[in-house]
């Protein structure tokens, strides 16, 4: 009996040890990690080998996540996002991890975590090509290794990990072919290869993915035609903007909700069918040589929001009986070669859209429309028989100048014809910019440098409601040291709002904002309010965690509801811009940093979603950073559950969303309110001290000279930025803070000039530090 017993001691004690070896091992993994990436700040808190990855508090940049003793998740997000003008496959100082970085070797101590599910390695300088080896993390569900280096094929097989559900490996240098084998993936349903180099066509076979539910190949060098996407029915997102698409444009999944497919050389009509796609409500087709008349039947699908048809030869007349759909917001139908009046429901003064339609040959507005001749003329070419000769033969003159010509052109990403429409469309752009002293080659080629990289997918805390109880109990019942402040939302002291620190029982910190309702609102009508806004999900959002419903004991009408957003600890912008701590400094490159980050977050809370939330109410102090000085928005999106913006309507069991847009000051206009912004980042302390009157005037001739910069701009800005990037940014503002409406940017144009005026501070600070060198030398 003593031997029985000894055994099971042994045995007892093994198993007792066993997960603390198991526990042992994943840490020494997680160092192993850490040292191939080259001791990223993010992991510093990885510094005590015997800590416990499990339990490790998580942030934006990092999370472990762990199911009992295994780590399931592995999110790490880095800092180098910088892209070089070239990129040959090999390391880049300050830019990519070192030469000593071996991809393989990464790979294979990453596929010895055999538990991962989730694996978010993005902007950590990775390069070198991606290794067939990838497929041993046989549990993966979710990949995300957007923002790196990594060029070659993507490994085949990736086809034979059954749970990968979620691929993301946008902003790479992938440059061959888009795989032949995604059919072969049983779970797929998201594939993300945006920003890469993929060439060649789209393989017919993408179409038999059946699970797929978002489709993102934009900005690549695809050409050819669209394949039958037919099958696809989950598919709900599709984007092949800023490619080569020269095909047709075919019928479309009837589930899908986005349709991007913007800067390529479609040259056919608009299918019919487009009209029947009852979940739609995004369809951007701008820039192509998409011809015919539109059908009509999209401007009144249910759900359509944004239509975008610009900078293509629509020709014909549409019909006085068109009618719009209620949920209609945006419409561009700018130049084409449309003709006749324009139909009562696209007028935007009246139905509170925006609509634009310079560049046609409407009978409306005959200041911004061509001839009628012109249109005419146009449409004529394309379908008489009387020219085919003259045609001919000049086409045979041509041929062998286009031959010569060809071989100069053969380093063009894009036809001749696709950059003269883009050209016409963007004219007035161009002129405006030209006043900022750069030279026309640079501004002509603006749009080929590469834009800041997005963080790529997060995964972040499910939304739930929270019970009154949870707040109570994180804020001690709302004593007094866990109130920060209080205020209204819009002109008028209604709703009041209040917002308190609160800590829940697992530790995570919160911020809840506590908004007191109007008695009319009903259960009903809030809920389909907050459910709107539980949508807005965004890495430079602050996130929103959940709500609380304080009601009246009948549930017939609300008293307040509680909104639960994460905790960002590290002060506003506004705190940082007043000067009255010097430790809190931003430097150009770091401002122009906040700024994209934020007219990110104002993009997608203008198109990401749907009905897109447009005011804002944006502000300095609305802006928030965390530690590592990323920003984040609050204060978003309020506007969908007041009614001083919208107003929720229930008849006959339909909702209907009524957007106030007309009684809108500029105050309240997103692009305007940036251009606040803009200004405040720009003079900081000095905007009070000048005053506003003259503020716009100074900031004119202010980068002219060094002597105007300092009387005028932030001192911490005169010190760290460049003439080029400053105007450009200067530019911008200005435009922002246009009297008229019609003639600000788009909150796009906005972000693109902002990336094109950090790219430029990027080259101008490489320059700088190379004269130092020489000097020194």
């Amino acid at each position: 009996m003593a031997w029985h017993l000894n055994i099971l001691i042994m045995a007892t004690t093994c198993f007792m040890l066993f997960p603390r070896s198991e526990q042992s091992s994943q840490s020494e993994l997680l160092q192993q990690l850490r040292k191939q990436l080259e001791y990223p700040r993010q992991l510093n808190g990885w510094g005590n080998p015997s800590s416990d990855p499990c339990y490790t508090q998580p942030t934006a940049v990092l999370a472990v996540s762990c199911e009992g003793n295994a780590i399931i998740e592995l999110k790490i997000i880095g800092d180098r996002i910088t892209k070089p003008p070239k990129f040959s496959g090999y390391s880049v100082p300050n830019v990519t991890l070192s030469e000593a970085f071996v991809i393989d070797s990464f790979v294979t101590t990453l596929a010895r975590l055999t538990t991962l599910r989730v694996v978010i390695l993005v902007s950590l300088g990775l390069w070198g090509p991606l290794p067939d080896k990838i497929h041993r993390l046989s549990s993966l569900e979710v990949l995300d290794l957007s923002s790196n280096f990594l060029y070659g094929s993507i490994p085949p097989k990736l086809s034979v990990m059954s749970k990968l559900h979620t691929v993301t490996l946008d902003g790479n240098y992938f440059n061959v072919s888009v795989p032949d084998w995604l059919d072969s993936f049983s779970n797929l349903t998201v594939l993300r290869l945006q920003s890469n180099r993929l060439k060649g066509s789209i393989p017919a076979s993408i179409g038999k993915a059946a699970m797929l539910t978002e489709l993102a190949l934009a900005g690549n060098s695809i050409s050819g035609d669209i394949p039958d996407l037919g099958n696809l029915n989950k598919l709900e997102m599709l984007d092949l903007r800023d490619n080569e698409l020269d095909g047709e444009l075919p019928e479309m999944p009837t589930a899908l909700v986005t349709i991007l497919i913007s800067k390529n050389s479609l040259k056919s009509e608009i299918p019919e069918q487009f009209g029947q796609l009852k979940r739609l409500q995004h369809l951007d087709l701008s820039f192509n040589f998409l011809v015919g008349s539109p059908p009509e039947e999209i401007f009144s699908l249910p759900n359509i929001s944004y239509l975008n048809l610009a900078a293509n030869m629509l020709s014909g007349s549409l019909s006085s009986s068109l009618t719009c759909s209620t949920t209609l917001g945006f419409v561009d139908l700018s130049t084409n070669r449309l003709t006749g009046d324009l139909p009562a429901c696209l007028n935007g003064n009246m139905n509170n859209k925006v609509v634009k339609f310079d560049g046609n040959c409407f009978s409306v507005d005959p200041g911004h429309q061509h001839e009628a001749k012109y249109c005419q003329q146009s449409h004529k070419g394309r379908g008489s028989n009387k020219d085919v000769g003259l045609v001919v033969t000049v086409v045979g003159i041509l041929f062998i100048v286009l031959v010569l010509s060809l071989v100069l052109m053969a380093s063009n990403k894009r036809s001749c014809q696709k950059v003269l429409a883009e050209q016409q469309f963007l004219q007035k752009h161009k002129e405006d910019n030209s006043t900022s002293g750069m030279s026309s080659e640079l501004l002509a080629n603006a749009r080929c440098i590469s834009q800041a990289v997005k963080l790529g997918t997060q995964i972040q805390p499910s939304y739930r409601i929270f019970s009154l109880e949870e707040l109570k109990e994180a804020t001690k019942s709302f004593e007094r040291s866990a109130f920060l402040g209080e205020g209204a939302i819009g002109k008028v002291c209604w709703p009041i709002f209040k917002l308190y620190k609160g800590k829940l029982e697992n530790g995570t910190l919160i911020a809840i904002r506590c908004l007191a309702l109007h008695q009319r609102y009903s259960i009903r009508n809030l809920k389909l309010r907050l459910d709107l806004l539980a949508k807005l999900r965004h890495p430079n959002l602050v996130c929103l965690l959940g709500h609380c419903i304080d009601s009246a004991v009948d549930e017939s009408s609300v008293k307040r509801v509680f909104l639960v957003y994460e905790y960002v600890s590290g002060g506003t912008l506004s705190s940082y811009l007043s000067g009255s701590s010097p430790e809190k400094t931003l430097k150009w490159c770091d401002r122009l940093q906040v700024l994209i980050a934020i007219a990110k977050a104002v993009h997608f809370l203008h198109t990401g979603i749907i009905p897109g939330s447009l005011y804002n109410r944006l502000k300095s102090s609305s802006i928030l950073l965390d530690e590592h000085l990323m920003a984040k928005l609050s204060d978003y999106g309020l506007s969908i559950i007041t009614e001083e913006i919208y107003k929720h309507e229930v008849v006959e069991g339909k909702r209907y969303l009524q957007n106030n847009a007309a009684e809108m000051d500029d105050s309240e206009d997103d692009v305007y309110s940036f251009g606040c912004i803009l200004l405040e980042v720009l003079m900081g302390p000095k905007l009070h001290e000048k005053g506003a009157p003259f503020v716009l005037n100074d900031l004119v001739v202010s980068v002219s000279s060094q002597e105007e910069r300092e009387e005028v701009l932030d001192p911490v800005i005169v010190g760290t930025s460049s003439h080029d990037s400053l105007s450009i940014v200067v530019s911008i503002m200005i435009k922002c803070l246009s009297a008229e409406s019609l003639t600000r940017p788009s909150i796009e144009e906005v972000l693109w000039n902002l990336q094109y005026a950090a790219q430029v501070q990027v080259t101008a600070d490489g320059d700088q530090r190379s004269e130092v060198s020489s000097q020194a030398c």
